[in-house]
């Protein structure tokens, strides 16, 4: 079984910046693409970025393209996502996820999720 942890969540001033960390264990050998996704109070869960393990290949929802960065570190088994020029509308819980073999834009093509941690953006 994987476990999935975010790290580096917060509080931070429209302009700013933050970096999220995922750290995996009870690794299977056999991830695909991992990803970052967000849910806003009253809204679908919806896509912000992935990454092919193996390749390092980098996929953007539009909304963050530009302004994040994903990156992942595989001897570390970590992954993470740097967040600049933070904007209100970025706040939300933020999730990493794990795909085996599928991915990388839709949720259900994820079969691994972290607990979420909370990025708040403030005017």
């Amino acid at each position: 079984q994987v476990q999935l942890v975010e790290s580096g969540g917060g509080l931070v001033q429209a302009g700013g910046s933050l970096r999220l960390s995922c750290a995996a264990s009870g690794r299977t050998f056999s991830t695909y693409v991992m990803g970052w996704f967000r849910q806003a109070p009253g809204k679908e869960r919806e896509f912000v970025a992935a990454i092919s393990w193996g390749g390092g290949s980098q996929y953007y929802a539009d909304s963050v393209k530009g302004r994040f960065t994903i990156s992942r570190d595989t001897a570390k088994n970590t992954m993470s996502l740097q967040m600049n020029s933070l904007k209100v509308e970025d706040t939300a819980v933020y999730y990493c996820a794990e795909s085996t073999g599928l991915g990388p834009y839709a949720p259900d093509h994820y079969d691994y999720w972290g607990q979420g941690i909370q990025v708040t953006v403030s005017s």
